[in-house]
């Protein structure tokens, strides 16, 4: 292994330090992006209006060959639906998530067959009745299948990028992942609230993978109606948002983590990601700030599949608004895309009510005020708390000094909370908040000498090869 190789800039993504797109809190808000995203049938993502951006995905079937035809009557019943709960509340504006699941993945025709079926729609959405739309279309990442992952080649990468290929083929608008790389240290670290292997795998690894995949992302994109959109750190800070949730981990160490996973993300708008990112990437507020690009976003209406406590706040800055993602089953009013068609559709009018109005700024006020600190998870969310950290994280030449650097102000905006009375931590969160910032601290000075470190602990569950090491 080169340790040269890993300390020099030249290897390393995000070595330029650039400035903030937005540079103030008034700036920050729902609805409005500095570059805008035209894309699909005649959408532009991020010049005034918050769209709907609906996911959806099936009942309790196995995805089988005797099953598509069943699985093909499902995705062209969820576009019909969509699109007539969206053309009766007569929204401005609609995007349409399709998360492949695994086997849609590893069988790449699968996934290409039903983007086919939802881009159809579309299409004849708008040709009937003008209605704006795009289809993001997000394979899973299925290259942690082997421990540990191959991440840069072998049969899991070649169905992937053949996914990809077709899926865009097919009439994806925009292709996004929640990539995967460095959670195999990642999830063990959580796991054993070992802030040291957390910020290496946030830090040193995803980076690294972050940076080769969205370029091979980014090339297959290239010359196709298809735009590369943005990654997301579910896989990471979501999996501590969750566990948090369940008290099997603190809540300062998940605002941090959500802090700090921001740099991972970035890397896929310096490798040729133009938006929107993903809707669980709620660390989209940062990478919105540090690049302009428009982000989407979920909270209260993201229930039917997770909880959280970001309902409100989450809205403050999105330019899409999410429901995560929901299966077809049958409710009372409808079937249950429909149904969150109607209350994202709800939510986005008035947001964009509010912003006609002249209205916008207090209304992302009040999405901030009702949330903020009540949890440290919302705090790190706040406009004055997005801008210190991309500050922080603009401030730094390479992803692993950004990640300490996102993670210590993090930790420091909490404490400066709770010496200001906005909240008052627990014991154990207080005692968690000191042995995170004692952590960060001690981390070694470079990203060459934090891997020799992680070594140790968690060699054994990453290869070298797949981060380029």
């Amino acid at each position: 292994m080169n340790e040269t190789r890993l300390s020099s800039h030249a290897a390393l993504p995000g070595t330029a330090r650039p400035a903030l797109a937005i540079q103030t809190e008034e700036e920050l808000v729902f609805g409005r992006a500095p570059k805008p995203l035209h894309c699909g049938f005649d959408l532009t993502i991020g010049s005034g209006e918050v769209y709907p951006e609906v996911n959806f995905t099936l009942p309790a079937i196995e995805v089988t060959a005797p099953n598509w035809p069943e699985i093909l009557r499902h995705y062209e019943d969820i576009a019909a639906q969509i699109v007539r709960r969206a053309a009766a509340l007569r929204v401005p504006g609609l995007v349409l998530e399709f998360e492949l699941l695994p086997a849609m993945t590893e069988t790449p025709e699968w996934g290409a067959a039903i983007t086919a079926v939802l881009h159809r729609r579309l299409e004849q959405a708008y040709g009937k009745a003008g209605l704006r739309s795009a289809l993001r279309v997000t394979p899973t990442d299925i290259r942690d299948q082997q421990k540990p992952p191959v991440l840069r080649g072998g049969r899991a990468w070649d169905n992937l990028r053949r996914s990809f290929e077709l899926c865009i083929a097919a009439g994806a608008d925009i292709v996004s992942i929640e990539s995967v790389g460095g959670k195999e240290v990642h999830d063990q670290a959580l796991m054993y609230g070992d802030v040291t292997g957390i910020l290496f795998a946030l830090g040193v690894l995803a980076p690294r993978d972050m940076a080769w995949l969205w370029g091979e992302i980014a090339g297959l994109c290239a010359g196709s109606r298809a735009v590369p959109g943005g990654d997301s750190a579910c896989g990471f800070a979501n999996t501590a948002m969750q566990l948090a949730h369940q008290k099997m981990l603190p809540e300062v160490l998940a605002a941090v983590v959500r802090a700090a996973s921001a740099v991972r993300s970035l890397v896929a708008f310096e490798r040729g990601a133009v938006g929107p990112s993903k809707d669980c990437a709620y660390e989209g507020p940062i990478l919105k700030v540090i690049t302009g690009r428009p982000i989407s976003m979920e909270g209260k209406s993201a229930s039917c599949a997770h909880f959280s406590p970001v309902g409100n706040i989450a809205a403050a800055a999105c330019d899409l608004w999410s429901n995560e993602s929901v299966q077809n089953i049958r409710l009372l009013s409808g079937n249950a895309p429909e149904a969150y068609t109607e209350l994202l559709a709800y939510d986005c009018r008035l947001m964009n009510t509010a912003a006609k109005s002249g209205g916008a700024r207090v209304l992302r006020d009040w999405f901030i005020q009702s949330d903020e600190w009540l949890s440290p998870q919302a705090a790190v969310l706040s406009p004055k708390a997005v801008l210190r950290i991309a500050r922080r994280i603009s401030g730094e030449p390479d992803p692993y000094r950004r990640t300490l650097a996102a993670a210590a102000e993090a930790a420091a905006l909490l404490r400066q909370g709770a010496a200001e009375g906005l909240w008052k931590p627990s014991g154990k969160e207080h005692q968690w908040l000191e042995r995170i910032e004692a952590a960060i601290a001690g981390m070694p000075e470079d990203a060459g000498s934090a891997l020799r470190q992680a070594r140790e602990t968690y060699g054994t569950l990453f290869r070298d090869d797949s981060y380029g090491l």
